[in-house]
Order: structure tokens, then sequence, then C-alpha cells
């Protein structure tokens, strides 16, 4: 007999809360205890949060392994110490000289398979213990680049020092990094201070519902869940 209370909710997750926090959130609200998430989002970041439930907490892998699309804002001439407009501004360098053509060069040459060294502030597991827990107490480790596809990487508009811009990348893809990234190889650096997850695999935003709406009704069955 199905359980209705396996399956997926999709969550619009606002700033200001962890993945964790949506958790704890959903599973006092229905009174559910066996839930999880299927891909963290920063407190900084908004949008498609999956909530897994019962059963479905099992299937975490198959969710990570499907691609993801944001759009983002970076402020170049900053880097800060999370990578983010959270952290404390580490460096500042000039960015006036910036054209619209070099920034699109820049952007246009993260496209495809590259090399990314996973940031210190993220939840990737070394030696048993989550990067970003080390780097709360000062410790920084070498990390080994990995393997990223990003399928598409566009501006969509430039009011220096900020950069709005949409990506469809592969999982493992930190767009913290990117940002960074990005900033180093016009060498002014960056940092990101918006990030709003638009889909994830086949699983799109406007299919998500609010915290404050949630309720058992936004409990979906799906075929991985049987």
């Amino acid at each position: 007999m199905e359980n209705k209370k396996d399956g997926i909710i999709l969550v619009n997750k606002p700033t200001g809360m962890t993945s964790h926090d949506v958790v704890d959130y959903i599973r006092k609200k229905l009174g559910i205890k066996t839930i999880g998430h299927a891909g963290t989002l920063d407190p900084l970041a908004e949008g498609l949060l999956i909530i897994l439930v019962g059963k479905a907490t099992k299937l975490f892998s198959k969710f990570a392994d499907f691609d993801k699309e944001y759009t983002g804002v970076i402020k170049l001439g900053e880097n800060t110490s999370t990578g983010d407009s959270e952290g404390i501004v580490i460096r500042k360098r000039d960015h006036k000289g910036l054209t619209k053509e070099k920034i699109e060069e820049a952007f246009n040459l993260f496209k495809g398979e590259i090399q990314q060294v996973p940031p210190m502030v993220s939840a990737l597991r070394i030696g048993g213990k989550r990067l970003y827990t080390l780097a709360r107490r000062g410790i920084v480790i070498k990390r080994k680049a990995r393997k990223i596809k990003i399928y598409s990487l566009k501006v969509i508009s430039i009011d220096l020092p900020y950069v709005e811009f949409y990506t469809h990348c592969s999982k493992g893809t930190y767009i913290r990094k990117l940002a960074e990234d990005i900033g180093e190889y016009l060498g002014c650096g960056a940092h990101i201070i918006k990030i709003k997850r638009l889909s994830i695999g086949p699983f799109k935003l406007d299919e998500a519902v609010g915290l404050e709406q949630i309720s058992e009704d936004s409990l979906r069955q799906f075929a991985f869940a049987k």
C-alpha cells in the first residue's frame, strides 16, 4: 500500500534561511519525521529546493545528479572571505576600465567542461568533515579541482560593478566559485550577491510553493518513490 507521506515537495526557498531550516520548518508543520532535502541552497540563495519525504529520502543521489539552472548577480571589484556578500571584504581592485565586450568574453571562457576547485565554505565533505565547518574555525585545506560542465552562461545585464547572469550547469557546480573565477580572469575580483535556482532536472521553480502555502496537499508522488 502506498504511503501518502512518501514523495517530494517543491519549495520556493526564501533568502535568509538554510536548507536545514526549511527541512525543520516542514517537519514541524506537517509532523513528518523522515524528511530531507535534495541539494543545499545557501542562506543567501533563493529559489527551488526539493524536499524529500519518507522513502524518497533514500533517493538523494538521483536528484543530486540532475543539471541545474540559476540566475545570479555578481559584484566586480571586491573579493570576500566567503565568496559572497555575507563575507568580509578582503580585497578591492579597480573595475572601471572593463567593457561589455571584455565581461562577455570572460563569461564565454567558462562555458563547456572546466575544472573548478570547491570553495572552503561549501558543504563538501573531506576527511569526514564539511568544509564550511573547517572554514568557520579559520582552517583552510587543499581541495582538488573537479570537472564540471557549464552548458550555458549568459550575461543578462551590466550595471557596473554589478553583472546579472544566467547559467545552466552540471551537478557539483559552485556558483560563488564561478563568480570568483570570472572576477580573477577580469583582474578585479568578484563575489556573488544574489543567486536564484530556477530548476533541478525536470523540476521548475514555477511549480514550487512558498513556505506559508505548504500543506500535505503539496506532497507529490513521483516515479522514483515506487
